[in-house]
């Protein structure tokens, strides 16, 4: 088969999850200093029975997309403010990051690689780009390690929620805590990944999408959901997102907060208290592997406000997501230069 033909799959038909792909890229910081990387098939790892990613979380990771343009272009989406968030994730788990040009040069590679992956255009999937990055050295003291893997792996994959780019019901959690303050929920880290599942586990057991957090000192702001920024708009067309010292720092947020400017809304990042839940006429969730996710109902503390009522998108998120995943897809020109073509 040419490298160039696309892989026999199903690419409309995808759910989001893993799926074995050609090649993963990994780079080992050793000696103070990176290596030049290695190109695997492998799906495993080896690593030391003391390495800390395993005993201490030091580990760190990122969600990108790829997707292929309708003139057959491969484009990426703000490369480079992936890698300042996983310096930033590093820095507070004292961890040595790779530099933005090692960071957006492994991910050219290893698209390069798995291009035949790459769902085509109008598929409604794209290729997942995982960048991880952990402490191989061995430590049994609590200590960083002196070695770490800066690796990029590679999977098609479709729409994060089954039912794409449709409503889903939050609850709010009030049980349990995402961050604590001046703690690292501001880091991309896999122990906020697995302290958050209690959460997520604990709302769809009771039926909703997912869990919505408050703040962990007072109780009484909204924070972010368990894998995604949230966001209000106001009937006077204002775009209301938290602003926290605990919050990730999504990027898909941080780029629709400019878009939403553009398209005449008043931007607004700031704290956001419970009691303004009644006053959006819609809400949302975004980050990189849904966009955007509409928000049918949040129940809090047995009620339920209710944003939508039909089981469709409201207006407000349907522009903001079209004007998103247009620029993502290359249907219209990137006049913000968040899109970077990957050649080969």
């Amino acid at each position: 088969m040419c490298i160039s033909e696309k892989a026999n799959l199903d690419f409309g038909s995808l759910p989001f999850s893993y799926q074995k792909t050609d090649i993963n890229v990994r780079y080992t910081w050793r000696d103070g200093k990176w290596d030049d990387g290695i190109e695997t098939d492998s799906e495993t790892l080896p690593l030391h029975i003391a390495a800390t990613c395993t005993h201490y979380g030091q580990a760190a990771f990122e969600g990108m997309k790829v997707y292929e343009t309708k003139d057959g272009r491969f484009l990426g989406f703000r490369m480079a403010e992936n890698a300042k968030r996983m310096q930033h994730s590093a820095s507070l788990l004292l961890m040595q990051a790779p530099p933005t040009e090692l960071f957006t040069q492994a991910v050219h590679r290893v698209v390069k690689a798995n291009k035949r992956f790459i769902p085509p255009y109008g598929s409604g999937a794209s290729l997942y780009v995982r960048p991880l990055l952990i402490g191989t050295g061995a430590r049994i003291g609590v200590r960083p390690a002196d070695e770490y893997m800066f690796l990029v792996l590679v999977t098609p994959v479709g729409p994060y929620f089954k039912q794409g780019f449709s409503p889903t019901r939050l609850i709010i959690e009030e049980t349990m805590d995402r961050a604590a303050p001046q703690g690292v929920g501001t880091a991309k880290a896999g122990g906020n990944y697995a302290a958050g599942m209690r959460g997520t586990v604990h709302a769809r057991d009771k039926g909703y999408g997912e869990a919505l957090y408050l703040d962990a000192k007072e109780h009484k702001y909204i924070e972010e959901l368990g894998a995604a920024n949230f966001f209000g708009i106001t009937k006077d067309k204002a775009y209301v997102t938290p602003k926290s010292p605990t919050i990730l720092r999504s990027i898909t947020n941080m780029s629709l907060r400019v878009l939403a400017a553009d398209l005449g809304y008043k931007v607004e990042e700031r704290v956001v208290l419970t009691d303004e839940l009644h006053e959006f006429v819609e809400t949302g969730a975004c980050g990189t592997a849904a966009v955007i996710t509409p928000i049918e109902s949040i129940t809090f503390r047995g009620k339920e406000i209710v944003y939508l009522k039909d089981g469709k998108p409201g207006p407000h998120c349907t522009e903001l997501y079209n004007g998103l995943t247009s620029i993502q897809c290359g249907d219209v020109p990137d006049k913000y230069g968040w899109t970077e073509r990957i050649e080969g």
